[in-house]
């Protein structure tokens, strides 16, 4: 399965960028941004284009 991630502005909670990444990337980059303070929005990628 694949996750979009969405990294959020820190004042408004605007999504700033976004990458789909693999399921087993996901922790990694969680603890990334938890180590930080970084805010993120995480949803199921839409797999429905292939």
């Amino acid at each position: 399965m694949r996750f979009e991630i969405m990294r959020l502005d820190e004042l408004d909670g605007t999504p700033v960028d976004s990458t789909v990444v693999d399921a087993a990337s996901v922790n990694r980059i969680v603890q990334q941004a938890a180590a930080i303070g970084q805010r993120l929005w995480i949803r199921p990628a839409d797999t429905s284009a292939s």
